[in-house]
């Protein structure tokens, strides 16, 4: 009677209850409506097979055993490995004996010639540019272009004077020329203070003197450093200078460059400034001092820009048509020497001219080791620039025309370049950028060329010198400037470089305006410093998205970028285009928890405390209400939903994969983070899948101890999204007809229970 009682009670419970039957009719209607979209169609997806790629047994690896057998490499002596030595070091021995005179011959004479003329104004005007005597630019261009014939694997680069390496060394013998007491007067050679002089080792030496004692001494060290940067095969640091950051090196110098070498065009007489702040207060003096300013100084340096600039345009305009470009350069100089000599400007107007200029050689000499110590830090950036230039230099024009470049034989080569020149009164040199884009165009085919322009220098070094007496060094601060015209047209370039790469952009004007208005060191480290950063900005945030499927296709897709892609119900695909570490862990899991629309901290939160209060509510009630729970668990199988105070929060989706294709990597606490979100997840019902996860990823989560636990089924990671996607359709199936069995067995034993 009770039993019966009972039922007929539950009948009419869910009969009488408002809207029973229509949350009865909306339920049934909510269940056809999610078989539409489930993942689980009517009939069981296919039996799962995971794919299992055997790997290779990693090899022994002994740090022993390898420097052992390096060591035999190096080490070993025998007639092939001599040759092969020298082969490698002195590359001219593997060309040379290949070497066609009939088909190379020409090219290489015509080109060597053209640079050679161009290289003797550019050569004397650097020297200003680097505070020496004229005749140490000409002995640099000469003795560098043998010592590169020689040793580079380049066969266009020029090597020799190059501006921004002037520039960097003029800073630094002005630095040291002022700490030794000498006059800042370019053009005297005064020493004001004996006892200063007599302590640095420099009685004898007049500012000429002492200035390339300087330079030579620093040269020694660029050398240096560059050969064991060559030596240790660590060219690899060039990379690190990207072409924006050098780039907006270049026309940073450049406008440093033009700011110090107006006072030449103007004829004024202005201490020159080192420094930070150098290029600011340099133009507050010009304008201090421009009521003094040379008249014709300042004429003739117009009539030379007005005669240089629209030439040079033609040639770069027309340089395809013409055989060979202008030297309108040399033909400046040439006319501005005779005109000079002959109305006497030096007597007359007061103009500064080069003066005497030595033929011949002079006696090698040794670096002065007194130097070293002081000139140790400003060698580094010198270093750098040079072989980042010359390397960035050789493997352009290598791989335009097609042959094999080796950078680090190549900083063996530049470095080289600076150590021997520096016995022979020579300064810093590098690969000339002007200069080797006129001898590529001009139809150079090897390294020969180099000696053309070095016999070319050799004429003007033992006669032609002397001549240049009444050159006017307004001539040749405009025959610098106008060469720097390339770096200034990269102001041009940074629209198109902003619409590519808001960063990059950034990365130029930081460089640019660091070098200019702080100091070319400083710009150069502060450009290097805030490229490392931007990159590591770009993988401490990196761009996240949900992915798609394209129908009838086993393509997934960013779902924010392309139409068309459909979303698998109760399945989310994330990917992160960054490898994962310790920078960005913290935004890897923002990001996810945004895109998923799923915290699974919070909403497990939330689980405990709907079952603290659900637990306290049955505690309460179960002394009276234990007679009828059977009936109400019935009942609210048959009804509607419960209370909103009373239901933990649901998720939207079983599965959730992450898409490491783009992830090169991942450290210890990348890895944690892993192990996190897939607890945290599994906490609240849902498993975590890894997919496209390359060799070394999966080796470290092999390593980490994410693979081998039962939930997981036993996977590591799949090797395709569509791989995971099958697997967790096929899991969630077979989880549900679980389910369903154990419903009807529990069913079972509560109407088992009930009978009785």
């Amino acid at each position: 009677m009770y039993i019966t009682a009972t039922l007929h009670g539950c009948l009419l419970f869910c009969l009488s209850s408002p809207g029973a039957m229509e949350d009865v009719s909306r339920q049934k209607s909510e269940q056809s409506k999610d078989a539409l979209c489930s993942p689980m169609p009517d009939e069981p997806p296919a039996n799962f097979t995971h794919v299992r790629l055997e790997e290779y047994e990693p090899a022994d690896f002994s740090t022993k055993e390898l420097i052992v057998k390096k060591a035999r490499e190096v080490c070993a002596c025998n007639h092939q490995t001599i040759i092969t030595t020298f082969c490698r070091l002195f590359p001219v021995l593997e060309w040379l004996p290949r070497y066609n005179v009939k088909t190379q011959l020409l090219g290489d004479v015509i080109s060597g010639l053209l640079v050679g003329i161009v290289a003797i104004p550019q050569s004397i005007s650097y020297s200003l540019l680097a505070n020496q005597d004229p005749i140490y630019g000409i002995y640099t261009n000469f003795f560098c272009n043998i010592i590169y014939v020689v040793m580079a694997t380049s066969r266009h680069n020029f090597v020799g004077s190059f501006g921004v390496l002037c520039l960097m060394i003029g800073q630094s013998v002005t630095r040291h020329l002022q700490l030794a007491g000498y006059s800042d007067d370019s053009t005297g050679s005064s020493l004001l203070s004996n006892s200063t002089s007599s302590s640095n080792g420099t009685s004898a030496c007049d500012r000429s003197c002492y200035a390339i004692t300087v330079a030579l001494s620093l040269s020694f060290l660029v050398g240096l450093y560059q050969i064991l940067l060559g030596v240790l095969q660590l060219g690899f640091v060039a990379v690190y200078l990207s072409e924006p950051l050098l780039s907006g090196f270049v026309t940073g110098s450049s406008l440093t460059i033009i700011t110090s070498q107006m006072k030449y065009l103007l004829g004024l007489k202005i201490p020159r400034h080192e420094g930070v702040g150098s290029f600011i207060l340099t133009w507050v003096d010009l304008f201090g001092y421009i009521q003094n300013t040379n008249i014709c100084d300042l004429v003739t340096s117009l009539v030379a820009l007005a005669i240089i600039v629209p030439v040079k345009e033609i040639n770069d305009r027309y340089k395809e048509k013409m055989k060979a470009p202008f030297p309108i350069e040399l033909l400046v100089v040439i006319v501005a020497t005779v005109i000079s000599y002959y109305f006497n400007f030096e007597e007359r107007y007061k103009s500064d001219v080069c003066g005497d200029i030595p033929t011949g050689f002079r006696k090698p000499t040794l670096p002065d080791i007194n130097l070293f110590s002081s000139l140790a830090v400003d060698a580094v950036p010198i270093a750098v620039i040079g072989f980042a230039m010359t390397v960035s230099l050789a493997e352009i024009f290598g791989k335009k025309h097609g042959y094999a470049v080796r950078a680090n034989q190549e900083m063996i080569a530049i470095g080289m370049c600076n150590l021997i020149p520096s016995f022979f009164y020579c300064f810093a040199s590098s690969a000339a950028l002007t200069k080797t884009l006129l001898k590529e165009s001009t139809g150079t085919q090897t390294q020969v060329s180099g000696l053309v322009t070095s016999l070319v220098l050799l004429l003007v070094l033992l006669w032609i010198a002397p001549l240049f007496y009444s050159l006017q060094t307004s001539i040749l601060g405009v025959v610098t400037i106008v060469n720097l015209r390339g770096g200034l047209r990269k102001f041009s370039d940074t629209p198109r470089m902003w619409q590519l790469s808001k960063l990059d952009t950034v990365v130029w004007w930081t460089t640019m305006l660091c070098s200019t208005l702080i100091t070319t060191e400083i710009g150069l480290l502060v450009g290097v410093c805030f490229a490392l950063l931007c990159v590591i900005f770009r993988t401490q945030r990196p761009r996240a998205t949900l992915l798609g499927k394209i129908s009838s296709t086993e393509i997934y897709e960013d779902q924010s970028t392309y139409r068309q892609l459909s979303s698998i119900a109760n399945i989310k695909i994330f990917r992160f285009e960054s490898s994962l570490y310790y920078a960005n862990k913290d935004y890897f899991k923002t990001v996810l928890y945004q895109k998923t629309g799923v915290n699974p901290v919070l909403l497990a939160a939330k689980h405990q405390k709907v079952e603290a209060q659900a637990n306290a509510d049955t505690g309460n009630r179960k002394s009276f209400l234990s007679t009828r729970f059977v009936c109400l668990k019935q009942a609210k199988k048959r009804s509607g939903k419960p209370p909103e105070d009373a239901c933990p929060p649901s998720v939207d989706m079983h599965t959730l994969i992450l898409d490491c294709g783009a992830m090169q990597f991942i450290d210890t606490v990348g890895l944690s983070a892993l192990k996190e979100t897939r607890h945290d997840y599994k906490e609240i019902g849902v498993q975590v899948l890894l997919a496209n996860c390359n060799p070394s990823l999966r080796h470290r989560l092999r390593e980490g101890g994410w693979a081998g636990e039962a939930d997981s089924g036993g996977q590591l990671a799949f090797h395709s999204i569509h791989d995971a996607v099958r697997f967790a359709e096929w899991r969630y199936h077979v989880q549900q007809e679980e389910s369903k069995d154990k419903d009807a067995l529990q069913d079972a034993e509560d109407l088992n229970g009930s009978s009785l």
